[in-house]
């Protein structure tokens, strides 16, 4: 029995064309660009394995991996938790398990919609803000940037407070970050696929681009590195993920590392990279459709599928049973 390997893409064209070829490579395994249409509340999934690079910019593709995953489809990344996540989530989680991040507050939105009434909606909202205690906490220099952004949209660097309320007074709904500014000396992405494979890179964030050296860093600050990203991978449950660190004065600062649809083309990562990365995520994909796994065995529908509880006298009644009786 063949099994099947679906993979959902948008605009890319390197990285999903060599991963369909080199995974038909194995036999018994057959990937191919996943077919979504009108999805039924129950179905079997085609696919043992769905890899996901577009969802988060069609959202129908989202919602339509939740119910795969329930049809037997080991979905890479999990739509659940990358439904969840959110980046200054991300700093916390880094700070509770030991990894080093940057100084960083999360401001609320200047503007909001207008069924907002800010005298009723927002009355738990502290008012105003206590500007000089934030800006003492962070410090200047720092970055101002939406707390669950991507792709360097809405990124300012902010050199004092009359800036920062400038700056912070056009950013409409959206929820923003101020994070110290690292004046970084190295610049390290790590790519990292099913958790434990992680290939740092060099990278240049002035000219956004991949460094093509080897053995870039000191050993030391290598296996920091390496440490940080494997922890953060397993915290947050990513089985495709990029994880940035700025380097300064011998420490590695997390930066950015909730991307789950990290960037994977040739021309960008460069082709001694792409090559490695396509062969990993081409071995990881056909592990994860032979071991049979699935995603999100800690969510508790999960648990009550696996080992259904028998239900409580009285519970077709509904909610009605669990109401007082006069």
């Amino acid at each position: 029995m063949t099994e099947r390997i679906g993979i959902l893409v948008g605009q890319e064209q390197s990285f999903p064309q060599a991963f369909i070829a080199k995974v038909n490579e194995t036999p018994g395994f057959r990937a191919e660009f996943a077919r979504v249409g009108g999805t039924p509340e129950r179905f079997v999934s085609p696919y043992r394995v769905l890899v996901d690079r577009i969802s988060h910019e069609v959202p129908f593709y989202r919602y339509h991996l939740k119910a795969a995953s329930l049809g037997g489809a080991y979905v890479i990344n999990d739509p659940f938790w990358w439904s969840a996540d959110d980046k200054f989530f991300g700093y916390s989680l880094a700070a509770q398990i030991g990894v080093t991040v940057p100084r960083t507050v999360m401001l609320p939105s200047k503007a909001y919609v207008p069924s907002i009434d800010p005298g009723k909606s927002l009355r738990n909202l502290e008012y105003p803000l206590d500007w000089d205690g934030i800006a003492k906490y962070v410090g200047f220099p720092a970055i101002l940037k939406p707390a669950d952004g991507g792709g360097w949209k809405n990124v300012s660097r902010i050199n004092n407070l009359e800036e920062l309320h400038r700056v912070y007074d056009q950013s409409g709904t959206l929820v923003m970050t101020l994070q110290q500014f690292i004046d970084f000396e190295d610049y390290v992405r790590c790519i990292c696929i099913g958790k434990e494979f992680i290939l740092p890179i060099q990278y240049d964030p002035k000219r956004r681009c991949y460094l093509e050296s080897d053995h870039f860093l000191p050993a030391a600050l290598e296996y920091r590195v390496l440490d940080g990203a494997w922890a953060l991978n397993h915290a947050l449950g990513y089985d495709m993920n990029s994880v940035e660190f700025a380097i300064k004065d011998g420490v590695a600062y997390a930066i950015d590392f909730t991307n789950p649809a990290p960037d994977m083309d040739v021309h960008s990562i460069l082709p001694k990279h792409f090559h490695i990365v396509v062969d990993q995520m081409a071995k990881f994909a056909i592990g994860c459709a032979r071991e049979g796994r699935t995603n999100h065995d800690g969510f508790p529908f999960r648990r009550f599928l696996q080992a259904p509880h028998p239900r409580p006298p009285g519970h077709g009644e509904g909610f009605a049973a669990k109401r007082a009786r006069p």
